[in-house]
């Protein structure tokens, strides 16, 4: 069954791009799509909101998201995150059994 969080970043005067871009220049996206179980991880901009990025973040099961969430990596975001001040909202699904 796979998890897949969207996760919204708001900042201001573009903060949450900037956050965007520096993520993949420093190789932190590419780290993530890498790990063991990530089977989606990639950014958007909802044309409505130009302060929101919204990053889709989809792993195989519970698993995979609790070892990514013991990462070197997920502390590398936390410290971005503060950097730009952004505001985070999640949202969480599960896909049903088949």
């Amino acid at each position: 069954m796979s998890i897949t969080v969207n996760l919204y970043y708001t900042g201001k005067n573009g903060s949450a791009r900037e956050f965007a871009k520096e993520m993949m220049e420093k190789g932190i996206v590419d780290a993530v799509q890498a790990e063991e179980g990530n089977e989606r991880y990639e950014y958007f901009f909802p044309m409505e909101d130009p302060e929101t990025v919204l990053l889709i973040d989809r792993w195989r099961d519970q698993t995979a998201l609790d070892l990514h969430h013991k990462t070197d990596m997920m502390k590398q975001i936390a410290l971005l995150r503060d950097k730009y001040h952004l505001k985070l909202r999640v949202e969480r699904y599960l896909d049903e059994p088949q």
